[in-house]
């Protein structure tokens, strides 16, 4: 086995949310008058926290605009918006595949809010997956360590028998900076190059060669 505990990111990776987050930021600034937001700016921020996301989308918005942003942006993803969030084909079964084996820990380290992250968990019922998951509300978003910190301490892994997937920067370079293996993967929201700025051990563009990577 070559990992005890492998953490994934959420959005991008293991469920295809990208669409809904982008058509629900979107409509989230028009509602705080903010303005029209670049889709590429949107997918850009995707895996920070909410709150350091708008602050790097809208440089200088002052906290009240903010708030209402968040707000409307909550209200689009739960209520307003239908836009379909799948997982990628083939992540239930993989997932199911490494839970199969013993002593195989998994674990998810996201951008959403608790309260977001636990409504999918519920909706999708794969909160039974994982042995432990950290959220940008309850710990300090990406591209600080803490999150995986808490959780290597939590599950009582060694840092060099754990490894963090992601499709951003963010999830990468949160490892690097304790040391820790970290693999990427393509077909989220940051190209190759910004992925391998960070040295990935591997980078995967298709979820069946990523989980046979993490399945050796």
């Amino acid at each position: 086995m070559r990992y005890e505990l492998i953490i994934f990111d959420w959005d991008g990776t293991l469920m295809n949310s990208v669409p809904k987050i982008v058509a629900c930021m979107q409509a989230a600034a028009l509602d705080a008058e903010w303005g029209e937001l670049n889709v590429n700016a949107i997918e850009d921020i995707i895996g920070l926290g909410l709150p350091e996301a708008i602050a790097k989308l809208c440089p200088g918005i002052e906290a009240a605009q903010a708030e209402r942003l968040r707000q409307r942006y909550a209200y689009h993803f739960v209520d307003g918006d239908s836009t379909p969030m799948p997982f990628f084909d083939g992540v239930e079964e993989q997932i199911a595949r490494l839970r199969e084996r013993s002593h195989q820990r998994l674990a998810v380290a996201t951008g959403k809010s608790r309260r977001g992250l636990d409504r999918i968990f519920s909706e999708t019922k794969s909160g039974g997956w994982f042995h432990a998951s950290r959220t940008a509300d309850e710990t300090r978003s990406k591209p600080h360590p803490q999150m995986i910190l808490e959780l290597l301490d939590e599950l009582k892994v060694p840092v060099e028998r754990a490894v963090m997937v992601g499709d951003t920067e963010y999830d990468l370079e949160m490892a690097r900076s304790i040391n820790m293996d970290r693999v990427g993967v393509t077909y989220g929201v940051h190209t190759p190059a910004r992925l391998a700025a960070s040295q990935p051990v591997w980078v995967a563009d298709d979820v069946e060669s990523l989980f046979d990577w993490l399945y050796d």
